[in-house]
């Protein structure tokens, strides 16, 4: 697992999968490095799919949404499925009343619904000793 800051947002790697979260709101410089980032790594990593969690923004304008649908399409370009998760329910409220619906951006729920998605499963934890 090797992880790189793009303009302050880490890309983790998980097998064949890169994992992100945006933390905060992206500013033109942030967004453009990050955007960049992820680009490249899909590419040099041959990645095969993006979970980027957005669990922790508080608000998605108008502005974050171009940039996750942009870094969607980019992605699909590069051969990469990308998955948006940790939609809030206001945030997706807000957006439906902006009318902006995040043509071509796949969701999930959660970060590990968007793993399933993209052919993670967790594993049972095996019984701790002892216990029965």
């Amino acid at each position: 697992m090797r992880e790189q800051p793009a303009g302050g947002v880490p890309i983790l790697r998980l097998g064949d999968v890169l994992v992100t979260g945006l933390l905060n709101e992206l500013d033109d410089k942030s967004a453009l490095a990050f955007t960049d980032e992820l680009t490249h790594r899909i590419s040099a990593e041959g990645a095969r799919g993006v979970l980027i969690d957005i669990s922790r923004l508080e608000m998605v304008d108008s502005f974050v949404a171009r940039i996750l649908m942009e870094m969607t399409s980019m992605a699909r370009l590069l051969g990469a499925r990308v998955i948006v998760a940790g939609l809030r329910p206001a945030v997706a409220i807000t957006l439906v009343e902006l009318g902006i619906g995040l043509e071509g951006v796949e969701t999930a729920l959660n970060a590990e619904h968007g793993m399933a998605a993209l052919g993670w499963h967790q594993r049972p934890q095996p019984p701790e000793r002892g216990t029965t």
